[in-house]
């Protein structure tokens, strides 16, 4: 059995190597993933959006959100790093002042990276979201949940930007294409998040 994320954490103080993908992929899957979640999945996350980096919308053009170290363990405990698929939600604050607008609390799709995001040679171990949807603001501090409901493939090092954002769309496609599926299309209801979708 592969090591989980934590698991390799814990027997370095430097991040693991990943496999250089030298080239663009002509072939991957469109779908991943079985009919249904199979365990360990779903993995349901929640925590206050961290600032992070601030690379992913400048240079990548797909801004994430970061969640805190102790808000991973869920899923840093029984998966290996890579690129996963599920669904996320921005919680308004309770006072309501809050710069999002009623639509941005909903439930998306969202692509989420548990790694070192080795092109940028980061030193610790993160869990990053980005939410399929178009935010006017953002929303640092605010709770932000999700449930992580497939894997989309290992984590990569790469020998160009333009390489890494390629990948990172196809990513996207990925995972709204294993989403659109009846057995995951029903998590954006969870229980877990506190509004519920319109669609």
């Amino acid at each position: 059995m592969e090591q989980t994320a934590a698991q390799v954490a814990a027997q370095s103080d430097h991040p693991p190597e990943a496999p250089l993908q030298t080239q663009t992929r002509q072939t991957r899957p469109e779908i991943v993933g079985p009919a249904s979640p199979e365990p360990p999945f779903p993995i349901r996350l929640r925590g206050p959006v961290q600032r992070g980096f601030g690379r992913g919308g400048k240079d990548l053009g797909c801004p994430t959100a970061n969640l805190p170290d102790e808000s991973i363990t869920p899923i840093s405990t029984v998966a290996k790093t890579g690129v996963y698929y599920g669904y996320a939600q921005v919680i308004p604050p309770k006072d309501g002042e809050s710069r999002l607008r009623s639509e941005d609390t909903k439930v998306f799709p969202m692509v989420m990276s548990l790694g070192w995001n080795p092109f940028y040679k980061n030193e610790r171990l993160t869990a990053e979201i980005h939410i399929m949807h178009e935010f006017q603001s953002d929303f640092y501090g605010l709770e932000m949940r999700a449930v992580v409901l497939g894997y989309i493939r290992p984590e990569l090092d790469y020998i160009s930007r333009e390489a890494l954002i390629d990948d990172i769309n196809t990513d996207k496609r990925v995972a709204l294409n294993s989403l659109n599926r009846p057995e995951y299309q029903k998590f954006a209801r969870d229980p877990h998040f506190e509004l519920e979708s319109d669609d």
